[in-house]
């Protein structure tokens, strides 16, 4: 398999280091708009023979089709923004390659009425061309990094093997994490956190469908392990709720990050100021975003490994029954940012989010995972791919919930926050 990644920042370095100490591909290309940034990363490999280093401009989907027909890519990984999806996304089809991400096309909220009525929804115009891929007979492979991708994976096992029926997948989300010398740094994009953490939430139920709710709506609090503890849970908006339910039969899906009350008001006071803002304003003699500008002004999350303590933790909690008898699991997968850093000199949210693409497309270079269309990975064998995520040394863990068992999230009963704020935000000037 000729392997090309785009996009050099954390993420698909980490890719690099991880796929390294694998043998499925013959080549690996890693791509930036900044050359520079992919040849230091392979020159950070232990064994950089197989890695060659390429200049794209992503946005540019002629380009991207060029090189994706010049290193003779088998799957194409993008490791950007997803507002760079559609011109790689599209690129792989023109060149008639294999695609996979890590996060879908963004939503566009309902303009009048987004908490309560349904805009564009997240991989909408990516599930859309399902049928075009089938016919091509290619695979898009949507969302498969740690979250979404083994949260949906866990979904996929919980329904396959521990349940009989399912009332609710609720994918859960809590860290540890510290970071020294900073007030407030996230581990993660900060344009990516406040685009799922400012939108409206989603939810989806069987009877009802897709809907939204408030922000930060229907908090509880969740035990997490490996000593990270309880931590209160919020909806926010993100992909599993979408893809778990084309695949697995439930009654309910929900998505929800322990952001902690800290973390919550920050975004808040950026939504009062507009610094949540992508619409572009006239200051002084240029046109920026005030979202861009607050990206800059923070630290690169990728360069903060060597000040980070604690652990991050991903996992599925899934209700239902099993031979008649109520049960209730957590299936989960914890990153500790010392081991991380030790070991494959990554910080512990930017690995977590790297390895899971690199056992996906190591299970399709050998046959495990087949097939074409444009699918999320609960459509695929989740068995398989949890018994090659521990073959790279990296276990997923179970928990049984309830009465003398693993505590079970308790809702604190208090309401979402619906962003009742009304900014006045400069027109754009051409």
């Amino acid at each position: 398999m000729n392997i090309l990644v785009i996009g050099a920042g954390g993420v698909g370095a980490s890719i690099a280091s991880i796929a390294e100490t694998r043998s499925f591909f013959t080549s690996f290309t890693l791509a930036d708009i900044s050359i520079e940034s992919a040849q230091r990363a392979i020159d950070e490999l232990d064994d950089p023979g197989l890695f060659t280093a390429a200049a794209i401009d992503a946005r540019n989907e002629e380009a991207v089709v060029a090189l994706i027909e010049s290193v003779k890519a088998d799957i194409v990984v993008n490791a950007c923004d997803p507002r760079l999806n559609e011109p790689i996304f599209n690129a792989c089809f023109t060149a008639g390659t294999n695609y996979l991400d890590m996060a879908m096309n963004l939503s566009e909220p309902h303009a009048a009425d987004p908490y309560n009525e349904i805009g564009v929804t997240l991989g909408h115009k990516q599930l859309a061309a399902d049928e075009a891929w089938r016919e091509k007979g290619l695979l898009a492979l949507v969302g498969m990094g740690v979250e979404p991708g083994l949260s949906d994976i866990f979904a996929k096992y919980a329904a396959d093997h521990l349940f009989d029926t399912i009332d609710e997948i609720g994918v859960r989300d809590g860290s540890n994490l510290s970071i020294d010398g900073f007030d407030f740094a996230p581990t993660f994009s900060i344009w990516t956190t406040i685009e799922e953490c400012l939108n409206p939430p989603l939810v989806w139920e069987k009877k009802r469908g897709l809907y939204t709710t408030d922000c930060f709506s229907e908090p509880e609090v969740f035990h997490f392990p490996a000593g990270i503890g309880p931590i209160e849970c919020v909806n926010v908006e993100h992909e599993e709720v979408l893809l778990i339910p084309r695949e697995v039969d439930c009654e309910r899906v929900t998505f929800k990050y322990g952001l902690g009350a800290e973390f919550i008001d920050w975004l808040k006071t950026f939504a009062y100021l507009g610094l949540d803002s992508t619409e572009k304003i006239k200051v002084g003699d240029a046109m920026v975003s005030p979202r861009d500008v607050l990206a800059a002004l923070l630290p690169n999350p990728a360069e903060l490994g060597h000040l980070m303590h604690g652990k991050t933790c991903a996992g599925t909690w899934v209700r239902g029954t099993f031979d008649g008898v109520l049960r209730e699991v957590y299936l989960y997968h914890v990153a500790d940012n010392e081991t991380t850093m030790r070991d494959w000199g990554s910080q512990a949210v930017l690995w977590q989010t790297a390895i899971c693409p690199v056992v996906a497309i190591e299970l399709l270079a050998n046959g495990g995972w087949v097939g074409a269309g444009v699918r999320g990975p609960e459509a695929f064998d989740a068995a398989r791919y949890l018994n090659l995520l521990a073959d790279y040394g990296s276990h997923h863990g179970i928990l049984e919930m309830g009465p003398g068992l693993w505590p079970n999230p308790k809702p604190t009963g208090q309401p979402g926050w619906d962003r009742p704020v009304r900014r006045a935000i400069k027109p754009s000037v051409d």
